[in-house]
């Protein structure tokens, strides 16, 4: 192997020895060049602006994308914010609620009890006139019977005035 190696260095001189033909690498280089400068020109130009165009793009989504973020959070504070005001709202409608009704019953029980005072009263009358009507035929029937048992006793019938005045004496003892 050693031999071969010094043979091959020996057989090529400088950049030869290595297996670099000088023409060929003066050819690819300008090829190179040519190429390069050929995709610089008509291809890395537009390459690069449709990717600056995709990174603004994906920058624009994502700043975007924070903000919705943001808008969301205040818009759910403010949906939080309306509820609670709407809670606060029907709290008080149901409270104002409340005392009407309550007022309304104490309205029907006033009504009511005023109603019964009435019924009383007049049920009092009543009995009252009731009373006055049956102590006015009490008192005929007593008067009947006084008159039958003095016609009894004396054996005559007694005119209506002795009959009066007989009968008032009797009553006036029995009241007092």
């Amino acid at each position: 192997m050693v031999t071969m190696l010094t043979t091959f260095a020996k057989s090529s001189p400088g950049a030869g020895a290595l297996g670099i033909d000088g023409k060929a690498f003066i050819i690819q280089l300008v090829t190179f060049l040519l190429a390069f400068w050929l995709l610089k020109r008509y291809a890395f130009g537009p390459i690069i602006n449709i990717m600056d165009q995709r990174r603004k793009t994906i920058e624009e989504g994502v700043a975007l994308g924070e903000k919705m973020k943001k808008d969301k959070a205040a818009l759910e504070a403010k949906i939080a914010e309306g509820l609670a005001q709407a809670r606060a709202e029907a709290d008080g409608i149901i409270a104002q609620a409340n005392d009407a009704a309550r007022q309304t019953i104490r309205e029907a029980e006033e009504k009511a009890m005023e109603k019964a005072a009435v019924i009383i009263q007049e049920g009092e009358e009543r009995a009252v006139s009731e009373m006055t009507r049956a102590r006015k035929k009490l008192e005929s029937q007593i008067v009947s019977l006084v008159s039958d048992a003095t016609e009894a006793v004396v054996g005559e019938k007694v005119d209506a005035e002795k009959d009066a005045r007989l009968i008032d004496r009797v009553l006036k003892e029995q009241q007092a």
